[in-house]
């Protein structure tokens, strides 16, 4: 399926929001999400189902000040 990652179209197989971060190679990192436009929190990424078209964001803690 192809789904939007951070503005970029990739095409991935995985089903889940999990899976999806696993494959494009953030799996072990401290991210936060948004699908679609919506706050998604970790403990739900693992049962949230993605679809054609979906819209991912991740974001990674910056350091700095």
């Amino acid at each position: 399926m192809k789904i939007e990652v951070n503005g970029d179209v990739h095409e991935i197989s995985a089903a889940t929001v999990q899976d999806a971060l696993a494959e494009l190679g953030w799996g072990d990192a401290r991210v936060a999400t948004a699908l679609n436009g919506e706050f998604l929190p970790k403990a739900a990424r693992a049962t949230t189902d993605l679809t054609d078209g979906d819209r991912l964001e991740v974001l990674a803690p910056m350091q700095g000040g």
